[in-house]
């Protein structure tokens, strides 16, 4: 009796010390690209107790926004006081968040139109296999969610709608939600790279363009992006908030299930503070077993 209640004290202080000790970050770690020819910047978060087992662990890819770099969740976001207090109180599960950089050569997490910059096939084909193989993570689809902010959370949309099949959960943030009209796309396409064909901007539009995707889905595919857990959330000064409605009435129509939030604030890091908590809170569920 008097060992088993020795044994269970030395777990009770190697817990709370585990917790005490909190996660780490990673401000800035690099990847090689051969897609976009050059060394690409991420930071990381490691959850308490990464160092001192041999556990894998459930990731989070969380997606920085327009005018930010890799740094942006762990400067302004305060990504590891967050995460550290949520799995402390037992709302998030412990997790990797991995913070990529979209801001060095071309700024945006799509490829580009003219072909010269891709950085969506960097993302898939470079990012995530060299995270799966350089940290303890668990790798299958119940264990990988995406979130992000304002264009992080216009890459969380179309990464998650593009390839429904990586996640379980995906939390776009006051999120930038992509093509609403084909005359404007064709204006800002015609300033910014003139001499780029209708076609090529046709293409480009309906693979950056939420009703498009929507409308033109398989059976198949549309069931894959009902099976993904959508948090949606958008502050009611933001000045992204008709897009986020048009996103959630065009989801509803289309039977697809998700979570719709509108709460006071605007497109500040204060608000994307307050939401990362139950970000983690909501994506959590997805990695656990009912």
């Amino acid at each position: 009796m008097k060992q088993l209640l020795i044994t269970a004290i030395l777990g009770l202080i190697f817990t709370t010390s585990l917790f005490a000790q909190g996660g780490q970050v990673f401000e800035t770690r690099t990847v090689k690209s051969n897609i976009l020819k050059m060394e690409r910047k991420y930071s990381i978060y490691l959850p308490p107790g990464y160092d001192t087992s041999d556990q894998s662990y459930p990731v989070l890819y969380l997606l920085h926004g327009a005018g930010d770099d890799h740094t942006g969740w762990v400067q302004f976001g305060q990504v590891q006081q967050i995460a550290d207090k949520a799995i402390e109180e037992g709302k998030a599960a412990r997790m990797i968040v991995v913070m990529p950089d979209a801001n060095t050569g071309v700024r945006g997490y799509f490829n580009a139109i003219d072909g010269k910059f891709d950085y969506e096939d960097f993302f898939f084909n470079e990012l995530i296999p060299h995270v799966e193989s350089t940290y303890r993570v668990r790798t299958d689809r119940r264990y990988r969610a995406i979130a992000g902010l304002s264009m992080g959370g216009g890459g969380t949309i179309f990464y998650s709608l593009h390839q429904p099949d990586m996640f379980a959960a995906a939390a776009p943030l006051s999120a930038a939600t992509g093509n609403w009209d084909i005359q404007q796309l064709k204006e800002r396409i015609n300033k910014s790279n003139p001499g780029i064909s209708d076609d090529k901007i046709m293409v480009y539009y309906n693979r950056l363009s939420i009703e498009e995707i929507i409308k033109n889905a398989s059976e198949e595919e549309l069931k894959k992006i009902k099976s993904i857990r959508w948090y949606i959330s958008c502050g009611d000064d933001d000045f992204l908030y008709e897009g986020n409605s048009r996103m959630h009435i065009l989801f509803h129509k289309n039977n697809i299930p998700h979570e719709y939030r509108v709460k006071d604030g605007a497109h500040t890091w204060t608000y994307w503070r307050m939401e990362l908590p139950l970000v983690m809170e909501f994506i959590s569920k997805s990695f656990m077993q009912y």
